[in-house]
């Protein structure tokens, strides 16, 4: 069996949640204290009102992971109280759950960004190194398909290449999803931000679909290393991204991450306007979670 270790990203500030509350009036004042309180993944939805990464760790578990580190902000205290609770009995879901701390340089007041948090989590997680791992946001609920496929994967390096036109989400929004570049035999080949009708077209696929990244890849330890810690900054964002680092790392080393193909609906909780379809979504295709 390959590796089966997990990290998912959960120290972001959720700046876009907290925005979204203030047009949304009608909302039930228990999700809007939560979302003001806790971070996007601890958010209560579907049966029992679980948290939102009950229903990610489930699928991972399902799929196979069993070594699961979280990052978490310097302030969080709802993930690691939750899932580092003695009573919890994390060892009952076949999960082994640790935690690393996505640390804030001095002057500055945000996290700088996923592939920062990646590399804290490799430093926190040394034992790593020479194995590989999946890295997935927090905030999206990604199927069992998904992560099974990368675990089986026979590629040191990989993603999930999404439809664009399935996942669900309203064209305004599929809009600003980066897009992905692929040669003949599925490597990826670039990452695109921001594209323009132009360049969506050029990489439309013999099918008709466009491929974009939500951001889940499958990573060998010590070959993304060297990309993850020598990112720049962006200079708008501030921020060091995951993507950008995927993608110097293909051009660099050419056929190093395979792209594989899915086309199904990821469920994501950006902002307080996605609770209800997270909601109904949730409600539906989990009747119980059996932990």
């Amino acid at each position: 069996m390959n590796d089966p270790n997990l990290m998912i990203l959960a120290a972001g500030v959720s700046s876009r949640m907290k925005q979204s509350l203030r047009s949304n009036d009608s909302l039930d004042p228990k999700f809007k204290s939560e979302a003001q309180s806790k971070p996007k993944a601890m958010m209560s939805v579907g049966v029992g009102n679980r948290p939102f990464l009950d229903y990610l760790l489930y699928n991972a578990g399902e799929a196979g992971y069993r070594d699961v580190l979280i990052v978490v902000s310097e302030e969080d205290t709802s993930i690691r109280g939750h899932y580092g609770a003695a009573g919890n009995n994390n060892a009952s879901k076949g999960l082994r759950i640790s935690f690393a701390v996505q640390h804030i340089p001095v002057g500055e007041s945000n996290p700088l960004g996923t592939a920062d948090a990646v590399l804290q989590g490799m430093d926190a997680r040394s034992d790593w190194k020479g194995k590989q791992f999946t890295v997935c946001n927090s905030d999206n609920l990604y199927s069992k398909k998904a992560f099974q496929t990368l675990l089986e994967s026979r590629y040191p390096n990989a993603m999930i290449d999404y439809d664009r036109g399935a996942l669900g989400f309203d064209a305004s929004r599929i809009l600003k999803f980066s897009i992905t570049q692929k040669d003949d035999e599925g490597f990826l080949t670039g990452i695109i931000e921001k594209p323009t009708d132009d360049e969506v077209e050029r990489v439309r696929g013999k099918n008709g679909t466009v491929g974009v990244s939500m951001n889940i890849f499958r990573l060998a330890y010590d070959e993304v290393l060297p990309f993850v810690s020598t990112i720049p900054v962006h200079p708008v964002r501030n921020e060091k991204e995951l993507p950008t680092a995927i993608a110097r790392m293909v051009r660099e080393r050419p056929k190093s991450v395979f792209a594989f193909p899915l086309a199904e609906r990821v469920p994501d909780l950006t902002s307080i306007d996605d609770l209800k379809a997270v909601e109904e979504y949730v409600s539906r295709e989990f009747k119980e979670v059996p932990w």
